[in-house]
């Protein structure tokens, strides 16, 4: 065999695309929507606290705690640190097969980034427990941390898949730079959106801005879909997480207005010990999922220039070869 097909077959082998980075970013991302999710229910059960000290719990070795004594709020609190445990673990498994499989200097970086953020993630909330005096904050900025670390594993599902690995041959897109500032646009106002609701959460007394940012994403989420479904409705890649995300909004609002109506007037609703936990937790992974498909639709729209550009090339090749 000559030198120069050793070649060609090296560099074939190393353009091959794993599939296990993208299938590890799934099931990361998933793990800390679950875990986002317990979290909210640390929060609404006011379960905080239910475990006085960190990283023992109760004195055990947290991976050696008797399953008999998760009771009450130790069962919440208990769940959120082992689930946690999991999602570090499988951020660390996740960055070693990004280092290994990954051709994206990106991605790789991106995994590694993720490490630092679980390490950081788990520390503050070891400190919301150790650190009463300001404990408060530290909640706020540990739930923050978490819908950031979301969104960055969102980002690393999007960069593994084959999706993003194989580029289409064509896509017309006549007004990516307006598409792209709503992307960012419309990205930032919802984690200012998800800030106001931390802070009416656990430091109170923001509802206000939390209404004004809702009805500044909700006018965002509109201008964002007329100006993809008008003339790109065609372009599915970016009118799927947009139709996903007006989706989401409209369950957003009624989930807000639920939360509103239960937690500051006096309606009587149905089941109301239910929807008191059940309505806010909800609301926080709604919101959760609005970043990600966010997250989401501004890599497609940023990798749109990008696409433009490889298709002349393409066609100069087809030229050639049919020369």
């Amino acid at each position: 065999m000559s030198d120069h097909s050793k070649r060609s077959i090296t560099h074939t082998r190393a353009r091959v695309h794993s599939p296990w980075p993208h299938r590890f970013a799934l099931v990361t991302a998933a793990s800390t929507l679950l875990l986002i999710f317990v979290g909210g229910l640390v929060t609404n059960t006011g379960a905080g606290l239910a475990v006085p000290d960190w990283p023992t719990t109760f004195g055990y070795n947290m991976f050696l705690y008797p399953w008999s004594q998760m009771v009450g709020g130790i069962f919440y609190e208990h769940s959120h640190r082992l689930i946690g445990s999991i999602v570090g673990l499988l951020t660390i498994v996740l960055a070693t097969l990004l280092w290994v499989k990954e051709s994206s200097r990106t991605a790789r970086w991106l995994g590694v980034t993720a490490v630092g953020a679980v390490i950081i993630q788990g520390v503050l909330g070891g400190l919301r427990v150790i650190l009463i005096s300001v404990g408060n904050e530290l909640a706020l900025t540990h739930g923050l941390f978490a819908q950031a670390f979301f969104a960055l594993t969102a980002s690393l599902v999007v960069l593994t898949s084959a999706e993003w690995t194989h580029r289409p041959r064509q896509v017309v897109v006549a007004d990516t730079g307006a598409i792209k500032r709503l992307c960012l646009l419309t990205t930032g106002c919802v984690y200012i959106q998800i800030f106001f609701g931390g802070m009416l959460t656990h430091i109170g007394d923001w509802i206000l801005a939390h209404l004004v940012c809702a009805a500044l994403v909700t006018f965002l989420v509109w201008r964002l879909a007329i100006r993809i479904f008008t003339p790109h409705s065609d372009q599915m890649k970016l009118a799927q997480p947009v139709t996903l995300l007006i989706g989401l909004l409209v369950l957003q609002l009624l989930l807000g207005l639920g939360s509103y109506v239960n937690r500051f007037t006096s309606v009587e609703i149905p089941y109301a010990a239910f929807a008191q936990l059940a309505l806010p937790t909800t609301h926080r992974i709604t919101g959760a999922l609005m970043l990600a498909v966010c997250i989401v639709l501004t890599l497609r729209a940023y990798r749109l220039p990008a696409l433009r550009q490889a298709a002349p090339s393409q066609g100069l090749l087809a030229e050639r070869v049919r020369a």
